[in-house]
């Protein structure tokens, strides 16, 4: 089995935010390894979710303790494990 990083849920994203900017607010509680902003197939817009994937656990657990409703862009956002 490939090693894989740690994954959270990223809910209530704001529409305009890019993956970049996700990736440099969740890097203050861990080394983000990726950021997937998940959009529509037919309209092509953002869906309102992402998912952050952190190099290690620690990582993981501190953005779901710590950002898990943390005002981000004017909206709260919901920040849960995704992989379990």
């Amino acid at each position: 089995m490939a090693a894989q990083g740690f994954s959270v849920y990223v809910g209530n994203v704001p529409y305009q935010v890019s993956e970049e900017e996700i990736g440099q607010w969740f890097s203050s509680v861990g080394v983000v390894n990726n950021v997937r902003i998940v959009f529509d197939r037919e309209t092509g817009r953002p869906r309102g979710f992402a998912f952050v994937e952190f190099t290690d656990e620690a990582g993981a657990q501190r953005a779901v303790e710590q950002l898990n409703g943390a005002s981000f862009n004017g909206r709260n956002l919901r920040v849960n494990y995704a992989n379990k």
